[in-house]
């Protein structure tokens, strides 16, 4: 739920896809006895953070009435689950008649192609940190994507910025970002991001 400038639909496509990549990747080279590792995100398991991004695919499909397709669950098959919940979004970006359609969201109306720009597409780095850290992989966020998050979150409101640090604000079970972690200030770009959202950069299970 990041508000970013507004591009045009064949950037939102390819940021989507980008970042979709680099979090399959991820998933992929998970090995089999980690998927019960804890995650930065508290009460999350590595699995859980795979199934939570699936879920925010969900509910931008249930913003245009429709669901996931037929797949393997997360408990089944993480790496099928996710590239079944990305076909699902990446049918409605390149079908232009439905990435234009407006819809309801918690934060107003908007395009799907916003909405999933704003929703699961800026998941994708973020709990690809969560992922790799709670899995021993490279968690490097990609550098355009720590600058374009850092600019759209402080640029947010306060009561706004409030509003998405509260568990449940946009749904039972919602949280968008954690308390606020402080770092230093002449910490990486990435670290200050991190900390901004809730996360700990030193965190290790």
């Amino acid at each position: 739920m990041i508000t970013e400038e507004r591009p045009m639909m064949s950037e939102i496509a390819d940021r989507y896809r980008r970042r979709a990549d680099a979090f399959e990747r991820k998933v992929a080279a998970v090995r089999p006895g980690q998927w019960d590792n804890p995650s930065p995100c508290e009460k999350w398991t590595a699995r859980d953070v795979v199934g939570h991004v699936i879920d925010m695919h969900a509910v931008v499909l249930h913003h245009l009435d429709r669901t996931l397709g037929a797949a393997p669950s997360v408990a089944e098959d993480p790496v099928a689950a996710f590239r079944s919940a990305r076909a699902d979004v990446e049918a409605v970006l390149d079908d232009p008649s439905l990435a234009s359609l407006e819809c309801d969201t918690p934060t107003g109306t908007m395009t799907a192609e916003e909405d999933i720009d704003k929703i699961p597409s800026a998941d994708l780095p973020l709990h690809g940190w969560d992922l790799a850290r709670a899995t021993g992989q490279d968690d490097t966020i990609d550098s355009a994507d720590v600058e374009s998050h850092w600019s759209a979150i402080t640029a947010l409101p306060a009561d706004l910025l409030e509003q998405y640090r509260t568990p449940g604000a946009f749904g039972p079970g919602v949280e968008v970002f954690g308390p606020e972690v402080e770092v230093e200030e002449d910490a990486p770009p990435q670290d200050r991001l991190l900390g901004l959202i809730g996360r700990d950069p030193q965190w290790s299970a």
